[in-house]
Order: C-alpha cells, then sequence, then structure tokens
C-alpha cells in the first residue's frame, strides 16, 4: 500500500470527508494538521504546485487534489489502484 499524506485542519468539512472516505476503506495515512502547525502551509503548497486550500491529498508521490477529486477517484474506480501502487 502506498503511504497516504494529507494536509488538512479541524475545523474544515471537506478534511473531515476524505478522512471519512479513507477510514471507511481502512487505509492509513499521515494527517498533517497546518492550522496547529503553519509551517507546513508551505510545504503544502509547494507540494502542491501552489494549491493553499485543504485539503490537499497525496498518495505515495501523486497529488491527488482535494476531497471531490479523492471522491471522483473513488466513483470511477481509479483509487484502489492507486493505493495498491
Amino acid at each position: 500500500m502506498q503511504p497516504v499524506t494529507l494536509y488538512t485542519t479541524p475545523i474544515c468539512p471537506f478534511c473531515v470527508a476524505a478522512k471519512r472516505l479513507l477510514d471507511s476503506k481502512g487505509v492509513e495515512y499521515t494527517d498533517l494538521d497546518v492550522m496547529a502547525h503553519p509551517e507546513l502551509r508551505a510545504e503544502m503548497m509547494q507540494r502542491a504546485n501552489g494549491r493553499h486550500t485543504v485539503p490537499q491529498i497525496f498518495i505515495g508521490e501523486t497529488h491527488v487534489g482535494g476531497c471531490d477529486e479523492l471522491h471522483q477517484m473513488e466513483h470511477v474506480g481509479k483509487l484502489d489502484p492507486l493505493l495498491a501502487g
């Protein structure tokens, strides 16, 4: 399984929804809270090609995008193969 990293904030409903989807699939992930650790926002923006909204989701080295993109990948059957690597 590929490592999964999410840049989130605790007050973001889209972050909660993305984590809920991953939890339902039994996926372990690293949750990086950019509100508690503001220095991570610059790292997130660099990795996400300037995107500054949360969540920003990475599976392995692949930048998935945000919650909508994650759910779209699940809907079209592309999430499981990406997670499997």
